[in-house]
This record gives structure tokens, C-alpha cells and sequence, in this order.
């Protein structure tokens, strides 16, 4: 029997579509048992993939919310990953499949932080703008994922509006992870702990709630789920792109 995971619904009940969220580190830098040892110290509830795509893959469970001790998200929790390792490490979250946040890390530095559209922040007010922020660091993500040459295209890729209407985040999502070379099976990551689509089989998979395995794992996710639900991560931006900032010509809004 397979069980779900704690205190997720197997169908997503968020407006516009699924929230979901995902950490990786080059499984050259990072062998899959020392990503799974720093995420048992971090406290993490998720999915720990085979390595893929010469990619490790952590799927963090909820992916808006928070997944490690520390009230850590799945931002912090890959600047975390990034440090105890040290490697390499990335950080995806789309949200409603409204926003797409990237973020990376090489040991202990962050190299820069985009957000498909900052509105979509919980607890955004309507000053804060939905224009892409942050596509400056394509160039910075391309070269860490060891891909300079895509920098360009995935620039592009980043700075294009989408209409929320008729295109999903995820499917923007899908075309950065072509360009980085990493999995494209995380876009369908919502589909845990069934199979997920083009990905691997859901028994190939590791779960943890709250940095343990088999059944404590089911009742520690369990609990720490519902203590983690009521103190939610920092927000993505700290300082997100706002109309009423003194800075930005109002011609431009």
C-alpha cells in the first residue's frame, strides 16, 4: 500500500494549479548519500530521487511552505545544502503554477535569486509589481549548472511574460530545465507518491518527514507538518520591486 504524504492532498486545492518545489546539487560534487545525510541533519520531508541526469533531486513536500527545520524552505534549505556539502546547489518553487523562483548557490554564496512574478508572493500587497525580477543571474545560473553556453537563450526564456490565462509556470519551468540539463520529470513532481510521469518509478524514490525514513519518517512528517504550517519561510525577495518605490520612473508602470 502506499501511503501519502503527510498532510498533503493527493489532488491540489490551490487556485490556478499545483505548488510544488525542488533542490539540486551535481551528483559529481554530491553523491546521493551525502545529499541524503545533510537533508536527515536539516530535518527535511520530501522525496529523494535516483540520481538522474547526472543531477541530485530532492522534491520538497509542501512546496510553498516550510520542509526543514529552522523554518527553512526550500530556498534555505538548498543555501543549507549548498554550505554543509559544500557544492552546487539550485532551488525551483512554483507556486499555483502562478510564479517561478530560481535560485542558486556554489558553497557558501548565493549567486542570485528570480521570481517569475514577485506579486505572487504570499502576503504581496498591490504595490509589489508582476514583472519578471532577477533575470539578470541567467548568465550566473547557466555557469553553474555547467552550461555558459545557454546563458543567452535562458535570459530570454526568463525575462518573457507569460499570460497566467492560457501558460503555466510550469511549462517556463520545463524549458530552464532543458537549457540547465537537468531533469525535466520535475514539472510532474506534484504526482508523488504516485508515479511520477517520464520520471522515475515512485518506489525508486527515498521519503522523509522531518529527516526520517519508513514509518517514524510517516509520523514525524506528520507532526512537524503540522507545527511547519503555522510558521511559514521568509519570503523569496526580501525587498521585492514595488510602483511606489521612489526609484522606478512611473512612465515605465
Amino acid at each position: 500500500m502506499t501511503l501519502p504524504v503527510p498532510g498533503v492532498p493527493a489532488e491540489s486545492d490551490e487556485p490556478g494549479g499545483h505548488s510544488y518545489a525542488a533542490l539540486l546539487a551535481p551528483a559529481s560534487a554530491a553523491p546521493r548519500d551525502a545529499v541524503l545525510a545533510a537533508l536527515r541533519e536539516l530535518g527535511f520531508t520530501g522525496w529523494l530521487a535516483p540520481r538522474a541526469d547526472d543531477w541530485i533531486v530532492a522534491i520538497a513536500v509542501p512546496g510553498d511552505g516550510a520542509i526543514a527545520s529552522g523554518r527553512r524552505g526550500v530556498l534555505e534549505a538548498a543555501a543549507a545544502l549548498a554550505a554543509v556539502l559544500p557544492a552546487t546547489a539550485f532551488a525551483f518553487r512554483v507556486r499555483w503554477d502562478r510564479q517561478l523562483v530560481i535560485a542558486a548557490w556554489i558553497a557558501g554564496e548565493e549567486l542570485g535569486r528570480y521570481s517569475s512574478d514577485p506579486s505572487q508572493e504570499p502576503g504581496a500587497d498591490e504595490e509589489v509589481l508582476d514583472d519578471p525580477f532577477g533575470v539578470e543571474h541567467a548568465a550566473a545560473f547557466a555557469a553553474a549548472a555547467g552550461r555558459p553556453d545557454s546563458a543567452t537563450e535562458l535570459e530570454e526564456v526568463l525575462a518573457e511574460p507569460l499570460d497566467s490565462d492560457s501558460v503555466f509556470e510550469s511549462e517556463r519551468l520545463a524549458r530552464v530545465l532543458d537549457l540547465l540539463g537537468m531533469p525535466r520529470w520535475i514539472v510532474a513532481s506534484a504526482a508523488l507518491p504516485k508515479d511520477v510521469p517520464t520520471g522515475p518509478d515512485a518506489r525508486e524514490f527515498v521519503r522523509l518527514g522531518a529527516g526520517s525514513t519508513g514509518a517514524s519518517g510517516v509520523v514525524r512528517g506528520w507532526m512537524t507538518g503540522r507545527v511547519r504550517r503555522r510558521t511559514p519561510p521568509p519570503p523569496a525577495l526580501a525587498d521585492p520591486p514595488r510602483a511606489d518605490d521612489p526609484g522606478i520612473d512611473p512612465w515605465l508602470l
